[in-house]
């Protein structure tokens, strides 16, 4: 109980961050049974203690590149790290990196465009503007080369890409690797345990693939 009431004003300042400070239907939540845990808002509406568990993966051989665990209740800002931990691990340079809307927050988009990586990822729709790939007052040259090249047949053909790798990737660590829900806590012990149904995935998935070379040669 005291870790959690610890770790409270953290919670409040992220929320002030947001500009949702003092919001009576969503107040700063935190766990008693995991205080590290972040309570998040769930598919089905509800909220839960949770872990933001970030994955990179390839396209091509569909291996999962890097791996990383937080506290955040967004995935705003967490596509750096990830691209840092590809090029650690395999010495190459990311050129292109696939994301959902939840990661294509301007900042981010601009951030990579420096870093010589162009995002694929869907701009956002609004009312007063619902043709999202139209450049806008106030853009930067990076946001509207990012609009401009999402609104590609080109562009439109690569994203398909990250769903149809993301979600067969999560499906299998979800249901053939025990990956959820976490029976751990505390963040270093819910890294561990994702980073071993990375493995076994990783494992299973060249296994498989070698296997079937073997029969087919």
């Amino acid at each position: 109980m005291h870790k959690a009431l610890n770790r409270l004003p953290e919670v409040e300042a992220i929320k002030a961050r947001q500009g949702k400070a003092n919001d009576p239907k969503h107040p700063a939540r935190v766990s008693t049974t995991d205080p590290e845990a972040q309570v998040m808002k769930m598919g089905d509406g509800g909220f839960r203690p949770a872990y933001n568990v970030q994955l990179a993966q390839d396209t091509q051989s569909r291996a999962i590149l890097a791996v990383e665990v937080s506290t955040a209740g967004s995935d705003q800002g967490l596509d750096q790290p990830l691209r840092e931990q590809v090029e650690k691990r395999t010495g190459g340079k990311v050129q292109e990196h696939l994301v959902d809307g939840g990661y294509t927050k301007h900042e981010a988009v601009e951030d990579a465009a420096a870093q010589g990586v162009a995002v694929y990822g869907p701009p956002m729709k609004t009312k007063a503007q619902p043709d999202p790939y139209v450049p806008r007052e106030g853009d930067s040259p990076e946001v509207i080369e990012w609009r401009l090249r999402m609104g590609t047949p080109e562009a439109q053909e690569i994203y398909k890409l990250r769903a149809a790798t993301s979600e067969t990737c999560n499906a299998d660590l979800k249901c053939q690797r025990g990956l959820q829900p976490f029976r751990v806590r505390g963040l270093p012990k819910v890294l561990a345990v994702t980073l071993w149904s990375v493995l076994a995935y990783n494992l299973m998935h060249f296994g498989a693939a070698l296997l079937a070379a073997l029969q087919k040669g």
